[in-house]
């Protein structure tokens, strides 16, 4: 198959110039030319557009440019490692999520919860979750998290509750920028810390969000395959 920029582009429904970025980025190989000086692409090019496009959504375009131009130096074993550590980070957020939705479920059961007890400061709990005080106070100027102050000296005081939010922010610092992703964490910054069951649901409809990010990679990961085949191929 021999396809001029237009007929490409429209195919895959982007526009020429983002042929022409992607070529220029080196995502896809080089256009050929005919004998008469004519850009045309091929059955190889669609296979490379057809990976960004799977690909993307699910590994973000980093993962996507790193891995295509892993292909593209015939280090194909490079880029399916690559791809494998992100499927580990999946895997390894979802056993948190499941962790964490247990460890609400107690809350809820027990009547004599913490958020009335303890509180922590900043550095205890930088050193419990094992975060940045820096990346602590950045998720408070955000939004995310707003801590208690103490009514003697002002110093920032946390319950149980915020830890519950500190650990959804976690989970959601590995996936990729969507609009999906910004609506999850402006819900997590709406969310009153210490209503259980608003946390509860937020945790489960993360948990929604990594089930469909986990067919994503799959269907990426389909098309990459398609792709290292094709190039496997002898011309």
């Amino acid at each position: 198959m021999k396809m001029r920029p237009q007929k490409m582009a429209t195919k895959f429904t982007i526009s020429p110039s983002t042929l022409r970025n992607y070529e220029a980025k080196g995502l896809i190989p080089p256009a050929e030319r005919s004998e008469s000086g004519y850009r045309f692409y091929t059955d190889l090019h669609a296979a490379y557009l057809a990976c960004i496009q799977a690909m993307a959504p699910a590994f973000g375009m980093k993962v996507t440019t790193e891995v295509l131009h892993d292909l593209q130096r015939d280090e194909m074993h490079n880029a399916l490692w690559v791809i494998r550590e992100k499927e580990v980070v999946l895997y390894e957020d979802k056993e948190k999520l499941e962790r964490l939705i247990e460890e609400i479920r107690q809350l809820a059961d027990d009547n004599t919860s913490s958020f009335a007890k303890e509180r922590l400061t900043i550095h205890q709990v930088s050193t419990l979750m094992k975060i940045p005080k820096s990346t602590i106070r950045y998720w408070e100027h955000a939004g995310y998290v707003i801590a208690d102050r103490d009514l003697e000296n002002s110093y920032r005081r946390y319950h149980e509750g915020h830890l519950l939010k500190m650990k959804l922010i976690q989970i959601m610092q590995n996936s990729v920028y969507s609009e999906e992703t910004v609506k999850s964490k402006h819900r997590i910054a709406a969310a009153e810390q210490s209503d259980l069951q608003c946390v509860m649901k937020l945790a489960e409809n993360i948990r929604t969000y990594l089930d469909k990010t986990i067919e994503s990679q799959i269907c990426g990961i389909s098309k990459l395959h398609n792709l290292i085949q094709l190039i496997k191929t002898p011309v």
